[in-house]
């Protein structure tokens, strides 16, 4: 039996089953986050990290005019180099290139930073739950990479605090 930690399932570097995660909250404000790719997926992760008061970067050859608008987001237009990520606390690697997006993820592997990698969610060091807000309250769903799962459960649990006044 080796002592390297990659040959123990679940160990450092296995990627080859179901991880299992641990939820937390993040205070990322004031605190610098990358987001690698200007598409819908970078759209729709802009507007809660805007909320918990990140200083977010967006680097992106053609983002959308969403992204390129948002109030609070600095968008470089252009393609993403090793070395994006200095000083980010998280990343979020949302290109349609897949090359692209296991280069952010390496790059933040070096650097000790959370990523998620929105194409191969299991290649990142972090997955964006399902989330929602009831009045003071905030939840998040990770179903094992079932995303179907994760919003039909997030629903549930808004419609069930609706009944919670």
């Amino acid at each position: 039996m080796s002592d390297d930690a990659s040959a123990v399932p679940g160990g450092d570097n296995d990627k080859s089953g179901d991880n299992v995660h641990y939820l937390a909250g993040l205070d990322l404000h004031g605190r610098k986050v990358v987001v690698v790719g200007g598409g819908s997926v970078a759209q729709r992760r802009l507007p809660n990290l805007v909320a918990a008061g990140a200083r977010v970067e967006v680097v992106a050859v053609d983002p959308t005019p969403a992204v390129e608008s948002f109030p609070g987001v600095v968008v470089h237009k252009r393609a993403y180099v090793d070395g994006d990520l200095d000083g980010a606390w998280y990343a979020m690697a949302c290109t349609d290139d897949p090359g692209v997006n296991a280069a952010v993820v390496a790059e933040a592997e070096r650097r000790h930073t959370f990523c998620v990698r929105a194409d191969e969610a299991r290649w990142g060091s972090a997955v964006t739950p399902a989330s929602g807000r009831h009045r003071d309250v905030q939840f998040g769903v990770l179903a094992s990479g079932d995303h179907r799962l994760s919003a039909a459960l997030r629903a549930a649990i808004h419609g069930s605090s609706a009944s919670c006044s």
